[in-house]
């Protein structure tokens, strides 16, 4: 550890426990970062690709930007060439799609808290000095349920046996083997965390299941079209059950055992509730009522600042992606309609090009998007399921209000947002239940392709608000662009210069260990960075048009 606060550079390359590969550039003085940069260093090529293809077949291609966030780009694409169309899916399609994209949500928010973001709070070696019937009595006490010392000790010993193997494995290396300032839980909490940890593995597959007997697969799901849905024989009775049975298990660990947890990092963290701010927040609305197209359970919008009480509606027409600090050739920003991908590497300058990444912006300025900005747009206006919870996790940390606009604000979000979604898939799923009951159900339409056309789809994602944009010539894809929620939080500066949301957030981080920058991991991890989706470039004959040094 340094004897002093550093003043210097440190440079994160590659950023690891995310998908993809992600560069962070940090400027630090008396030990607290004073400027940020961001680079994407992944190459992606869909959005070429796709031209030229039937508008009907782009999901197929897009959902392979990634294997994470795989079904929401295949749900977008369609919602694009079904907006393009004017089309409406049949109701109980839209309400399988609503438990498609929720049981997805809540599945990566978990497999991004426990196993890709708690290890920068949580020290599991230290665990095996715990007294399992004291954690017991800790995990009661946060989780809201009775947690028997006998679950604790059984994961202790486990731990035991792994650690004197000495194969240490995903512990080797880390930040807490070698003891960090930074990391300051009990030996009780870490034991409590490493347990959900080891139980989070098992649950997420079984969310991951269950959202699969709708989607017939994950990742990459084969059920959803454009016209609606294909997966039939999901009604059935019996899946319908299997699926519940599914939920009802996966729904138990989150109101009480990921809530819990991250009442043990909010009380122990506080300061990691103070850093990691951005200025602006963003998302789309979703989930719309699947008869009328209206009243959508998560409402986007904007909150500029950290006005709680004003936010405004998105306008889609303000939405431009600027270029001029990426590797592309140089042009004006634009309107994801007119948007050009051509690629131009010039090698890392962070005072000129330095991402793969385009920089989205909204009437001009960087906004965050994600579980926090929905949450945040959500508080803003009132809506009482989410100021109840989150008062009642800023009451149980001793926190308060502001502190929502942070690395532990961002993370605490995700629980949030996972407990209250996991709470309404019942009532779609009682509503799919009923329409299966009543008859047959219709869950396709035939629909007729323009020969021109352009439409936009929107989905509020696990990262945060997705757009694909297509524009149909000839009755074929003849342009096609997807913003993402990666591209708006982790991209590049804009034209004038203005520092994107992660690159704001890492500005006023404290750094204890420069060698071991935990610090920077806890908020850049909080944004479940997702970077194979956010940048796309490949030439479209299949030519080398850049070089790699």
């Amino acid at each position: 550890m340094a004897d002093k606060a550093y003043t210097g550079r440190i440079v994160v390359d590659p950023v690891t426990r995310i998908e993809g590969h992600l560069k962070i550039d940090v400027s630090v003085r008396n030990g607290v970062v004073d400027n940020a940069w961001s680079s994407t260093q992944l190459f992606r090529g869909l959005e070429i690709i796709v031209k030229g293809r039937p508008p009907e077949d782009v999901h197929n291609y897009v959902q392979r930007a990634c294997g994470v966030c795989t079904t929401t780009h295949s749900l977008t694409s369609i919602r694009a060439v079904e907006n393009a169309m004017g089309f409406k899916a049949p109701p109980a399609a839209e309400l399988v799609r609503h438990l498609i994209l929720a049981t997805l949500i809540v599945h990566d928010h978990l497999v991004h808290f426990y196993h890709l973001h708690s290890l920068d709070f949580c020290d599991v070696a230290n665990a095996l000095k715990a007294d399992p019937v004291a954690a017991a009595k800790l995990a009661t006490e946060v989780s809201g349920r009775d947690v028997p010392p006998g679950d604790l000790f059984v994961v202790h010993g486990r731990l035991k046996k792994f650690v004197d193997a000495g194969q240490l494995g995903w512990l080797d290396n880390a930040y807490f083997l070698g003891g960090h300032p930074a990391y300051r839980l009990s030996p009780e909490e870490n034991l409590v965390l490493a347990a959900n940890y080891i139980e989070a593995l098992r649950v997420q597959m079984k969310i991951a299941r269950a959202m699969a007997i709708f989607a017939g697969k994950n990742p990459h799901s084969q059920t959803m079209r454009v016209g609606g849905v294909t997966c039939y024989e999901a009604l059935r009775p019996e899946r319908l059950a299997e699926f519940r049975a599914l939920y009802e298990e996966c729904r138990t660990f989150i109101n009480h055992n990921y809530l819990g947890d991250l009442t043990i990092l909010g009380r122990r963290y506080p300061e990691a509730a103070s850093y990691g701010r951005t200025t602006n927040y963003m998302d789309f609305s979703d989930f719309h009522d699947p008869e009328t197209g209206k009243d959508p359970f998560f409402r986007g919008g904007v909150l500029w600042g950290h006005a709680i009480g004003k936010t405004e509606e998105l306008d889609p027409a303000q939405i431009q992606e600027h270029l001029s600090r990426g590797w592309y050739k140089p042009g004006p920003p634009a309107h994801p309609y007119d948007g050009v991908t051509d690629p131009d590497y010039t090698g890392y300058d962070p005072s000129g090009h330095y991402s793969w990444s385009k920089a989205p912006r909204y009437k001009g300025e960087a906004v965050e998007t994600g579980a926090l900005a929905r949450r945040l747009i959500a508080y803003s206006r009132g809506e009482k399921e989410t100021v109840t919870r989150m008062d009642a996790w800023l009451a149980a940390c001793k926190l308060k209000q502001e502190n929502l606009f942070s690395t532990m604000g961002r993370t605490a979000a995700r629980m949030v947002e996972s407990v209250i979604l996991m709470n309404r898939v019942q009532g779609w799923l009682n509503d799919l239940e009923d329409r299966a009951k009543a008859g047959p159900v219709e869950i396709y339409k035939e629909w007729t392709m323009p020969d021109e056309a352009r439409g936009v789809g929107f989905c509020a994602v696990t990262r945060g608000g997705l757009s694909h944009w297509i524009r149909i010539e000839k009755g074929k894809t003849a342009n096609y662009q997807m913003v993402v929620p990666s591209t708006w939080n982790l991209g590049p500066r804009c034209d004038k210069g203005k520092p994107s949301a992660v690159e704001q957030s890492l500005m006023g981080n404290p750094v204890l260990d420069p060698d071991r920058p935990v610090e920077l991991l806890r908020t850049v991890h909080s944004f479940d960075p997702c970077i194979a989706c956010s940048v796309h470039v490949l030439h479209a004959g299949g030519k080398r048009s850049f070089r790699i040094l």
